[in-house]
């Protein structure tokens, strides 16, 4: 059987990687002026000075746009690809979460194109690289600098959406565990939790094939076993860099076999309620694993070897009751929110998610047990 995979030319990983990395990409791309994708709150933060500071010395112009909310909807990601449109440049670099690599991505396709984002909802296939794209994520979860997706709002209809293109995936990585050096606990948390869904989803997901399984089990093992003491311990570079290093092995496994219902019946949250995905996606990973545990036991079987190699003589259900239970007690851990009720969801909203988190189909055929309505209304009724 015949399996694709796409991966990412260059990678630059380990502790004060950015700046040799910056060096050589502007070098290979002969670039003289550099267009920076970020957001107001790494400006506010000085973090962009790591970027900035290689970019200035090798006397590389450059211009900055960080117009740019959380969750963006994709008018917001059309405004700033506007404002970056009259700008001549030679590559884009993107420097934040998950919403700015995804803006920088889709710029990267639609940089001197005639369709628009909307367009692409329409039909993502109409979209050819433009520019070259250096990714350099500044939270150790998202896995955007690996995939070719990039997640939009749509508020006329409350949800959330992927458009999917090979052409966006990033010509060059780099995970410097600097950068995320003093990222905030809360972020740590919910980034984290995210890149775990991103691996055991992949790992499950009826499209799973050997080579998004190689990278999926190994994410997983490196989120498993570091996220407790990224959270809890900050300065501690090795769990930062392994976190990061998990988050972008599970962002390749999605561009191999794709998430399932985890991400499908969390873009509702985030499209509605403006739930930050990784929170979204937290509040129903257990309830949902829960619901596909009879159907993916053996997948979750050979993740609890991986992760717990102590219960190989355990049978099937007890080792996958281990993973989810792992799973719960992680999001306990790190104090991410277990229910909707904090963010304003209640009850008379359940038709309302059932039906949004039904239609996400792209998703949710990636799900080994085919959800009922009913099973989609019992996950929702769990959190509420």
């Amino acid at each position: 059987m015949f399996h694709k995979l796409m991966v990412l030319p260059v990678l630059y990983s380990g502790q004060g990687c950015l700046a040799e990395g910056i060096r050589e990409i502007l070098e290979r791309e002969r670039a003289g002026k550099v267009l920076v994708f970020t957001d107001k709150g790494i400006m506010g933060a000085g973090l962009i000075s790591l970027l900035l500071d290689v970019l200035r010395e090798r006397q590389v112009e450059y211009e900055i746009f960080d117009d740019l909310r959380p969750e963006p909807s994709y008018r917001d990601v059309e405004n700033i690809c506007k404002q970056a449109e009259d700008s001549q440049g030679d590559l884009i670099v993107a420097f934040g979460g998950g919403s700015v690599m995804d803006a920088a991505k889709l710029c990267s396709i639609l940089k001197g194109s005639e369709y628009l984002v909307n367009d692409l909802l329409a039909n993502p296939g109409l979209g050819k690289k433009q520019i070259k794209l250096a990714a350099i994520p500044t939270t150790c979860g998202t896995g955007s600098e690996a995939t070719c997706n990039a997640i939009v709002a749509i508020p006329e209809e409350e949800v959330k959406k992927g458009i999917v293109n090979h052409d966006m995936i990033p010509d060059y990585v780099i995970l410097d565990p600097e950068v995320i050096r003093n990222l905030p606990k809360g972020i740590v948390a919910a980034t984290g939790v995210d890149a775990l869904a991103h691996a055991v989803e992949c790992y499950t997901s009826k499209k799973a094939t050997p080579l998004s399984d190689t990278y999926a089990l190994a994410g997983a093992k490196l989120i498993f076993g570091n996220i407790r003491e990224a959270y809890e311990n900050p300065d501690n570079r090795k769990a930062k860099e392994a976190m990061l290093l998990g988050a972008f092995y599970g962002g390749i496994a999605i561009t191999g076999s794709g998430t399932t219902a985890v991400h499908a019946l969390s873009y509702p949250l985030g499209g509605k309620y403006h739930i930050p995905h990784g929170v979204s996606n937290a509040i129903i990973f257990g309830h949902v694993m829960r619901m596909n545990r009879e159907a993916c036991a053996e997948q979750l079987a050979r993740l609890c070897d991986a992760i717990h190699p102590r219960l190989w003589e355990a049978g099937q259900k007890e080792k996958a009751d281990y993973v989810i239970r792992e799973i719960e007690d992680i999001i306990r851990f790190t104090q991410i929110p277990t229910d909707l009720y904090g963010f304003g969801v209640r009850k008379e909203d359940l038709d309302f998610l059932v039906e949004a988190g039904s239609k996400q189909t792209r998703l949710l055929v990636n799900n080994k047990k085919e959800l009922t309505l009913e099973d989609i209304r019992s996950i929702y009724e769990k959190v509420l």
